[in-house]
């Protein structure tokens, strides 16, 4: 069957931005999703707004494309607290965290987690192998972090650190849960940004995030394995 010019360049933007396995491009060029918006422009100048709060003379955006046992979280709080003993404020440094590919879940409510589910979907397990049903990496408790003195995303926030979140992402793999659901993907679609966390960022995708925290002084660092 031939490929039409612009299947062609969704597969080659999914790829990517995403690093998608040849199962996840298929939910973008499947003509169900079609009435999913690919381009948005009002959340598109949020998102320009929302790289105006990277502030200070110090600052790192992190990669943050897999779980990786939330080092993407665990990363940025070291930067916080390195910068601190060498008598940097919190105030004078920005680090921002790239929630992108198989890292969205980190960005995501409980409820969205118990629903899709989401820890079984991304492989993110608890210390006895079982998945997750509840995201361990906004409010965490004992036994989430390998130390209990790291921070997660909520109280990252209120020291001045920056979250977002890939919405190429979303789209791509709240379709395939629609699929394996037999749901709407549209009404999965919503119910996937519905759930994105208090104050973390929709982005166009993770790559462009990427790309424009650096444009606004920040050094890149991966936060995968």
């Amino acid at each position: 069957m031939k490929t039409t010019k612009s299947n062609s360049r969704r597969q080659f933007l999914g790829a990517l931005a995403l690093g998608a396995t040849a199962s996840t491009l298929s939910v973008l060029t499947n003509p169900i999703y079609a009435n999913i918006p690919m381009d948005d422009s009002k959340k598109l100048s949020e998102a320009e707004a929302w790289l105006k709060n990277i502030k200070g003379t110090h600052r790192i955006v992190y990669d943050g494309s897999k779980p990786h046992h939330g080092f993407p979280i665990i990363w940025n709080w070291a930067y916080y607290l390195s910068n601190n003993s060498m008598g940097v404020l919190d105030k004078e440094m920005t680090a921002v965290t790239v929630l992108r590919h198989d890292a969205i879940p980190l960005a995501m409510k409980d409820s969205l987690w118990q629903k899709y589910p989401l820890g079984e979907m991304f492989k993110v397990n608890m210390s006895d192998g079982k998945a997750y049903t509840r995201n361990p990496y906004y409010e965490p408790k004992e036994g989430d972090f390998p130390m209990a003195q790291i921070e997660g995303i909520k109280r990252m926030q209120e020291r001045g650190a920056l979250f977002c979140v890939c919405d190429l992402a979303i789209q791509v793999y709240s379709g395939g849960a629609a699929l394996k659901m037999g749901i709407d993907p549209k009404e999965a679609y919503q119910d996937w940004v519905n759930a994105v966390l208090p104050g973390i960022q929709l982005v166009p995708s993770g790559v462009w995030a990427l790309g424009r925290a650096q444009e606004q002084g920040c050094g890149y660092i991966f936060a995968g394995e």
